[in-house]
């Protein structure tokens, strides 16, 4: 990671993107204040199948001319479903493939990497977006770059502090949602699906829910992520777990309202 530690030079500001093959999602933040100044959300739409990811990501600096801006610190965090937990005890550094070939498919040619939760005795091993990546090099120079699913995890666990009662969180995305499982900052379970229809989403849920002996009449759920009140996930949800709620953000302050800061949960906590 490189940082800024001139002092007379500094900018006093943070830029965080994170991205996925569906676009990007940016905030700016002021180091002084601990705080997000500008939050986006850009999707990219491919023009034709032959279009180059890294090519409509150059379109989207254009538009969006304040990400070229300079930073003090600069943050690429992953957003996809190629990643797994892996305990301390049972991590070496030398075979971080074989951790992912028991639920993704990998390849000899694929880069692996891994973020480090030392709070919790886990890595997370996942394959980045290499050529995002080598995109934003050519952009900012250094940065740091880390996975989503990092993010979120360590986040959960952190706020599950002295709760003892078993919770589900579920994160949606577009094409794909994480289900966790945490106890007083013990993770029990993380999984990812891939989802098409809303009763893929809690079909997903509820046999989570079984293999954990979790009963749908009294576990809690909480939803975060790209989803609202109005959606077929969450009604589907509330009609088949009792306790199903979005989760509570409301301790996040910031100027923006509580929908945006539960779909940019992960961006605001990089």
């Amino acid at each position: 990671m490189w940082q800024n530690t001139n002092v007379i030079n500094k900018m006093y500001q943070k830029l965080a993107i994170q991205v996925s093959l569906n676009g990007l999602s940016y905030a700016i933040f002021d180091t002084l204040m601990n705080k997000p100044l500008t939050m986006e959300n850009i999707p990219i739409g491919r023009v034709s199948p032959t279009a180059k990811i890294e090519d409509l990501f150059t379109e989207a600096f254009q538009n969006y001319p304040e990400i070229k801006s300079s930073f003090d610190e600069v943050v690429i965090i992953h957003s996809n479903n190629l990643s797994t937990f892996v305990p301390t005890a049972l991590f070496d550094e030398e075979y971080l493939g074989s951790y992912l070939q028991f639920n993704t498919k990998v390849f000899e040619t694929d880069f692996f990497a891994f973020d480090t939760l030392e709070k919790y005795e886990m890595n997370n091993v996942y394959i980045p977006y290499v050529n995002l990546n080598n995109y934003f090099i050519d952009q900012f120079g250094s940065f740091d770059y880390k996975h989503a699913n990092s993010i979120l995890i360590e986040k959960l666990l952190d706020i599950s502090k002295n709760n003892d009662e078993r919770k589900m969180f579920v994160h949606v995305s577009d094409t794909h949602f994480e289900i966790v499982v945490i106890r007083n900052q013990k993770l029990e379970l993380y999984n990812s699906f891939d989802y098409k229809t809303p009763e893929d989403f809690i079909y997903y849920i509820l046999f989570t829910a079984e293999q954990l002996h979790l009963n749908p009449e009294s576990f809690k759920l909480e939803l975060l992520g790209k989803i609202d009140l109005e959606s077929p996930l969450y009604n589907i949800a509330y009609k088949y777990v009792r306790n199903t709620s979005l989760m509570d953000v409301s301790t996040i302050y910031n100027s923006f309202s509580e929908a945006k800061n539960r779909e940019h949960f992960i961006l605001l906590h990089a």
